[in-house]
C-alpha cells in the first residue's frame, strides 16, 4: 500500500516517483508566502517526495464557525503538486479553534479529579462528546469534498495522534457513553457485577445510571472497572477514528486512510493491535528516549509497529532529525545518529520515513524541536545530512513493498497485561510491563539474535521460541492456543506474574501462575515482591530483583535450570523448564534485567536450535532485521556501539555501505549497511 502511494504520480518531470516515501509534517501557515516556493526547491534537493500537510490548520481554515478559508491551502497544494511532491492530507481535527470551545466550553476533557483540562495547548477535546463530533465531521466533510479531486493528494491522515493527551476523560459525556459500551460488553446488569466482582466493598449495582467512570475516590477504584474503562478509552478513540474515516471513504474512496499512532516509551492508552484493522496502512511516531537501552527502545518500536502491522509494511509519520523540546534536557543527535535511526525503521519494515517538521518554527511551543531545516537554514551540517539520507533512501527503493522475514523467536505483547499488570493493590507498584519485554529483546540483540515483537492477534507458530514476559492476563482461549503452540513443537518462556487473571481480571484460583500452571509443571502458592534495591543471587551467577516466587515443581520431567542461592526461597528453584509434546514450557521466577538473561537465554533457546546468525565477532555488536520479496531478501546490518565492526562471510547486493574486494563490509560507528540477497 505504502509503496504504491505515489506510484500514480509522476515529478515534475514525468519521471516515477521514488517508491519509499520521505517527507515531513510541513506547516506553511507559520510563515510567509515568499518562503513557500523555496519550501518546495528545497524539498526537491533533499528528495522529498510526500508531506503531511494541515495537521494543526483548523483555526485557519475555519476562523469563524460559518466561514471557511481554503485559498491558502489551494495555493500549497498547487505548489506542491507542481514540484512533484504528495500531501498526506490531515483533517485538521486534532486541535479545536478557539471559537469552538469558546462558545462549547462542553467539549473540554474532564480529568479523574474533575478538573477541566482548558484551551492554550491542543487535544482539547472529549472523545465521546457529541458536540465535538458534530462539528470536527462538519469539518472533514468540508476537506474531503474540497480535496476529493485534487492530484497532489495520495493519503488522508485522520485527527493527530489520537488520544496524545486526551485518551481518559472523566466527563459526563464519558460517563454516558462508558454506560453505553458496558451494556454493548455485558448486555445485563447481573453479567456486569459478576464481572466486576461488585460482592466485594458493597459496589452491587442495581441500575445502569448508577455506573461512572473510575473518578477520584477514596480508596482504590474497583480493579476490572478501571480494566474495562481503559478498553473502554481506546474503543472512544477508535469510534472517533472510524467516524472521520467513514466520511473520507465515502466521498474519496479511492484514497488510503491512516492516523498516526504512538508506539514508543510508556504511550499505552490507545489499544493499537485492535486499532490496526481500522485504517489502510499503520503509521507510527517514535521519539528517542535518552538513556541506556536508546537505541534499543527504537528498535524495540519500530519492531513491535511491524508486528502490530502484521509484518506488513507501514509509515514512520514522525521522528527527530535531532533535538526534541519536550524532555527534561533535550540532547541534539550525534553524528550518525540521523541516518541509522531512520534507516532502523526501515529495517523493521517502515517505507516512509518523515521527521516533525520540515521547516523549524520560530515560535510556539515546539520552537525548540529541530526540523529538516534548522534554524540556521539550508547551510547547515543537519540539512546536508537529510539530503544525504534522501539520497540513501531513493538507493533502497528496491526494498519499499517487501515484508518482514518472521524471525526466530517472538516476543509476545499484551494490551490486557500491560494495562492490568501495573494496576493498583498488587504485589509490588514497581513492576514496569514493557521494561521488562524491553529487557528480553536487549538480550537478544546481544546475543545477535533476530526476534519479532508479536500480539495475540498474530500467529505466534511462525515462531520456534516465544517468549511472554509477564503475560499477566490469560484468558482460556490463549491457555489453549499457548498450550497447542508447545505441544505441536514450539518453546514457550514466560516469567513472574504470568497467567495469573482471567479477561475479567479474576484470579485464576488453585496456585500461581493459574492457566499457565498446568503447562510449566510447577506451582506457586503466594508472590514473593522485593523491596526497591534489595536482590537475591542466583546459582548460575544471576541476579534476581523486582519479585521471587516460592515455585514448587509439580510435573515429572520439569526441569530446574537455576535455584536461588540467597534469599527467603534459597534452594529453591528459580528457573524451570518442563518438556510437553514436541516442545517445552520455561519459568522465569523474578526479574533478571538484561545482563542475566542474555547469561540465561542460551540455555533457554537449545532445545529449539536456536542461535546468532552473524560470525561469532560481530554477534552483539551488529544487529540485523530482515525483510523479503518474492524474488530477494534484503539484510539489514546496523551497529550497535561507538566503534567500527567487520562483518565477514555475506553475500549479496550492497544497497547500502562499502564491502572490500574480500566481500568484507565494515560498518563504522552507528553504520547502517543493506545487502540484498536471492531467494533460493
Amino acid at each position: 500500500m505504502i509503496s504504491t502511494l505515489l506510484s500514480r504520480r509522476g515529478g515534475a518531470d514525468g519521471a516515477p516517483a521514488p517508491r519509499l516515501v520521505y517527507g515531513a509534517d510541513y506547516n506553511p501557515e507559520q510563515w510567509p508566502r515568499s518562503v513557500w516556493e523555496e519550501d518546495v526547491r528545497l524539498m526537491r534537493e533533499a528528495g522529498v517526495n510526500l508531506v503531511s500537510l494541515a495537521i494543526f490548520s483548523w483555526a485557519r481554515i475555519q476562523p469563524a464557525e460559518d466561514v471557511w478559508d481554503f485559498t491558502w491551502l489551494d495555493d500549497i497544494m498547487d505548489l506542491l503538486h507542481a514540484g512533484g511532491i504528495g500531501v498526506d492530507l490531515a483533517t485538521a481535527t486534532a486541535s479545536p479553534p478557539p471559537w469552538l470551545t469558546a462558545a462549547h466550553p462542553e467539549i473540554l476533557p474532564v480529568t479523574a479529579r474533575g478538573e477541566t483540562l482548558w484551551p492554550g495547548a491542543r487535544q482539547h477535546w472529549r472523545p465521546t462528546s457529541p458536540v465535538f463530533r458534530e462539528h470536527a465531521l462538519r469539518l472533514v466533510r468540508q476537506m474531503a469534498t474540497r480535496y476529493a479531486g485534487h492530484p497532489a493528494l495520495v493519503a488522508w491522515h485522520v485527527n493527530n495522534e489520537l488520544g496524545c493527551h486526551n485518551v481518559h476523560d472523566y466527563s459526563d459525556d464519558a460517563a454516558r457513553a462508558f454506560r453505553d459500551w458496558l451494556r454493548n460488553r455485558y448486555s445485563t446488569l447481573d453479567a456486569l457485577n459478576d464481572a466486576w466482582g461488585t460482592a466485594f466493598w458493597s459496589q452491587r449495582y442495581s441500575d445502569w445510571e448508577q455506573i461512572l467512570p473510575p473518578r477520584l475516590a477514596a480508596s482504590h477504584p474497583n480493579p476490572t472497572q478501571q480494566l474495562d474503562f481503559k478498553r473502554f478509552s481506546s474503543d472512544a478513540l477508535k469510534d472517533h477514528l472510524r467516524a472521520e474515516r467513514a466520511i473520507l471513504r465515502e466521498i474519496t474512496p479511492g484514497v488510503p486512510v491512516t492516523t498516526n499512532f504512538m508506539v514508543m516509551g510508556g504511550t499505552k492508552g490507545m489499544n493499537y493491535p485492535d486499532w490496526a484493522e481500522e485504517i489502510d496502512f499503520v503509521s507510527n511516531d517514535h521519539y528517542v528516549h535518552p538513556g541506556p537501552q536508546d537505541r534499543d527502545e527504537l528498535s524495540f518500536s519500530a519492531n513491535l509497529t511491524s508486528g502490530i502491522s502484521g509484518g506488513r509494511p507501514w509509515f514512520l509519520m514522525e521522528h527527530s532529525t535531532s533535538a526534541v523540546n519536550w524532555q527534561p534536557v533535550n540532547l541534539a543527535k550525534r553524528p550518525g545518529d540521523l541516518v541509522r535511526d531512520a534507516l532502523l525503521h526501515v529495517a523493521h519494515g517502515a517505507d516512509a520515513v518523515c521527521f516533525f517538521q520540515w521547516r523549524q518554527s520560530a515560535a510556539g511551543a515546539e520552537k525548540y524541536h529541530s526540523a529538516m531545516v534548522p534554524h540556521a537554514g539550508p547551510d547547515s551540517e543537519l540539512f546536508r545530512t537529510v539530503t544525504g539520507l534522501g539520497a540513501t533512501l531513493k538507493a533502497l527503493s528496491p526494498v519499499a513493498g517487501s515484508e518482514r522475514e518472521p524471525a526466530p523467536v517472538g516476543i509476545l505483547y499484551d494490551w490486557d497485561s500491560w494495562w492490568a499488570s501495573e494496576q493498583d493493590s498488587h504485589p509490588t507498584t514497581l513492576l514496569d510491563y514493557r521494561q521488562e519485554a524491553l529487557d528480553w529483546y536487549s538480550a537478544l540483540l546481544a546475543l545477535g539474535i533476530r526476534a519479532d515483537l508479536v500480539t495475540t492477534r498474530g500467529d505466534l507458530h511462525r515462531h520456534q521460541v516465544l517468549i511472554a514476559p509477564v503475560l499477566h492476563v490469560v484468558p482460556a482461549d490463549l491457555a489453549k492456543t499457548l498450550t497447542r503452540f508447545v505441544e505441536q513443537g514450539g518453546h514457550l518462556v514466560t516469567t513472574y506474574f504470568s497467567g495469573i487473571v482471567d479477561e475479567n481480571d479474576h484470579v485464576w484460583l488453585g496456585g500461581y501462575p493459574g492457566a499457565l500452571r498446568d503447562l510449566l509443571g510447577i506451582r506457586i502458592e503466594e508472590f514473593g515482591p522485593l523491596p526497591a534495591g534489595e536482590s537475591v543471587e542466583l546459582d548460575d551467577a544471576t541476579t534476581g530483583s523486582l519479585w521471587t516466587d516460592r515455585v514448587a515443581v509439580t510435573a515429572p520431567g520439569t526441569e530446574v535450570l537455576a535455584r536461588y542461592r540467597t534469599g527467603v526461597h534459597a534452594g529453591r528453584p528459580a528457573v524451570t523448564r518442563r518438556p510437553a509434546g514436541r516442545g517445552s514450557a520455561a519459568y522465569v521466577s523474578t526479574r533478571l534485567g538484561v545482563e542475566g538473561v542474555t547469561s540465561l537465554l542460551p540455555r533457554l533457546l537449545a532445545p529449539a536450535g536456536v542461535a546468532g546468525e552473524l560470525p561469532e565477532d560481530a554477534r552483539g555488536r551488529v544487529e540485523t532485521a530482515v525483510r523479503r520479496d518474492a524474488a530477494h531478501r534484503y539484510l539489514f546490518l546496523v551497529n550497535r556501539g561507538e566503534q567500527a565492526v567487520p562483518v565477514r562471510g555475506l553475500s549479496g547486493d550492497v544497497l547500502v555501505g562499502v564491502a572490500d574486494a574480500d566481500g568484507v563490509l565494515t560498518l563504522g560507528p552507528r553504520g547502517v549497511a543493506v545487502l540484498r540477497q536471492p531467494l533460493a
